[in-house]
């Protein structure tokens, strides 16, 4: 279902956006623990990260201050005054994070402004509307009761006033940013739910103000000046200025008693050391662990994105995801589903590793299937960063409960970075009503005394089909007298290119009757014909054996 597509009932359905290959990462991230660290070595990481942290925070003070108005010649400035209190290399790394959280929160400003029009305007239309009136398929009716249109128009107030300063900020370029998280800093007033105590809540404060984090540079000694790691594994860190009295090392440096060894990627890590490319890395500490890790990360080429059409070569296969499995179904390159509808679950309850780890176990079971067959992966773009709100969604709090649990751009990031190390083209679909359609065209054709296809069965199979190119609706089946006899069934996928696709199916050699076995007209042809002799006259029939082929 390609282009505008116009919908029953004289109202008119949204464009459906063509398919496409999504590109590969464009960069790649690893890590590993930093073991045996003396308390030299923690003492000596704590003030590093808590000296470069607090010129991180004035660093970000002063740009939020410049708002949209800085320049480059105010980048220099604060570069320039922040490598006085600890290196040039340090400072440019400080600068350019400060730009990026500075740039991410600005873009999330704008979000926050246009989800606010967005409930704002549902709100009033729904306080337009006569109590009790009920919506259409475009638009949401009234409030049931009086209670509730009250409670709504107190609550359209609340949104405006939201929204008015939000705009001003906006506007204004203010941008409201926490070095360390604001949730983090909102749980220091309640301590007793969260289960922490004041130390422990301090050390996990302190951790995520801390900046620890070095840029790679290309041509330099293993990539890196400011954070070093040789290919034995050794770590050794520039000291800043103020604190060059607590190097081991030359050069005003500080080398761990750790050893890492990336035992994920390693090898490209190494190569890229050797070779003096620029390896980009971060510490930081887990203070619920007691443990430090170090992370490296470097830029990947851009890989040539396969063809639309290479992807489709031997079929695909239509995932469907859901709140706990990925619903998926092999197609071939009509479009015919093939096989049995496969299900891999995975539960999102218990902790961050623990559901992420669920997730890549149901990813890597779909991916050594996709790449067993020989497949391409459909998948839908979803993004439910709009639709969880209680205007969009009214009193439906199970439902914004559940789009709200779904893990769409983790799953969708592991994805694409799992199925790129596979070498599986990864095929995204607009998900507009692959779920109504699936059901409606394909989930009763499918079902049978040994399967029972679900919804979400249906679903893949609509998905995999938008992203061959082929409508979601099955073909029409011709009349009931010629499906079979007259001219054959013809509700089979074929290509739009096949020759005869609508035509009936070719002439087969032998008898058309079910009752006759295949090989009767050959027996027929050496047997004697039978006499039948009609009992209300003398006269004999004679049947000839052709006239049941004719």
């Amino acid at each position: 279902m390609q282009g505008r597509v116009t919908g029953m009932g004289g109202g008119g359905l949204r464009e459906v956006a063509a398919p496409f290959v999504v590109p590969g990462p464009s960069g790649v991230a690893v890590r590993d623990r930093l073991k045996q660290l003396t308390e030299r070595d923690v003492e000596v990481l704590r003030l590093v990260g808590g000296h470069l942290g607090s010129l991180a925070a004035r660093d970000l003070r002063a740009r939020c201050a410049a708002g949209p108005d800085h320049d480059s010649q105010a980048w220099a400035a604060r570069k320039r005054d922040l490598t006085a209190a600890s290196s040039s290399r340090w400072a440019g790394s400080i600068t350019k994070a400060t730009h990026d959280q500075w740039g991410l929160a600005r873009r999330a400003q704008l979000a926050h402004v246009q989800s606010l029009e967005a409930r704002v305007a549902t709100v009033a239309h729904r306080l337009s509307l006569p109590v009790g009136e009920k919506g259409t398929r475009h638009a949401p009716g009234g409030y049931r009761s009086k209670r509730e249109w009250h409670a709504k128009s107190r609550r359209l107030h609340v949104l405006q006033d939201r929204l008015t300063a939000a705009r001003a900020d906006w506007q204004a370029g203010v941008v409201h940013v926490v070095r360390g998280g604001k949730a983090l800093l909102n749980t220091r007033h309640h301590l007793d739910a969260a289960g922490l105590t004041e130390r422990q809540w301090r050390a996990r404060w302190e951790a995520s103000r801390r900046f620890l984090q070095a840029d790679g540079e290309s041509g330099k000694r293993y990539g890196n000046e400011t954070i070093r790691v040789t290919p034995d594994g050794e770590v050794s860190l520039k000291l800043p200025a103020p604190l060059a009295h607590l190097a081991n090392a030359p050069h005003g440096r500080y080398v761990l008693t750790a050893r890492v060894t990336f035992a994920h990627r390693g090898e490209q890590w190494a190569d890229r050391i050797t070779a003096h490319r620029a390896v980009a890395y971060r510490i930081h500490e887990d203070t619920l662990r007691g443990r430090w890790y170090l992370t490296a990360s470097w830029a990947l080429p851009p890989a040539t994105v396969v063809p639309l059409a290479a992807a489709r070569a031997h079929g695909m296969l239509g995932v469907d995801m859901n709140a706990d499995h990925l619903a998926a179904w092999r197609l071939d390159t009509h479009g015919n589903p093939v096989g049995q509808p496969l299900r891999f679950g995975y539960t999102l309850t218990g902790t961050a590793a623990h559901r992420d780890a669920q997730v890549r176990h149901a990813l890597i079971r779909l991916l050594h299937f996709a790449r067993r067959h020989q497949l391409a992966i459909a998948i839908e773009d979803l993004d439910f960063t709009a639709e969880t709100t209680r205007e969009k969604h009214g009193r439906r709090k199970q439902f914004r409960r559940l789009i709200s649990g779904m893990p769409t751009s983790r799953l969708r990031a592991r994805l694409v970075s799992m199925a790129a190390e596979l070498g599986i083209p990864i095929v995204a679909v607009d998900p507009a009503y692959t779920s109504k359609w699936g059901a409606q065209h394909w989930q009763q054709p499918l079902t049978s005394t040994t399967r029972k296809p679900t919804r979400h069965d249906a679903a893949s199979i609509a998905i995999g089909r938008r992203a061959l190119g082929h409508p979601i609706r099955r073909r029409t089946a011709p009349p009931r007298t010629h499906q079979s006899d007259g001219c054959g069934h013809r509700t089979a996928q074929a290509g739009p290119g096949a020759p005869g696709r609508e035509g009936p199916r070719p002439r087969i050699p032998g008898p058309r009757t079910r009752s006759v076995p295949p090989d009767a007209e050959r027996t027929r042809a050496t047997r004697t014909p039978r006499t039948v002799r009609d009992v209300r006259s003398d006269q004999e029939w004679v049947q000839h054996s052709l006239l049941l082929t004719e």
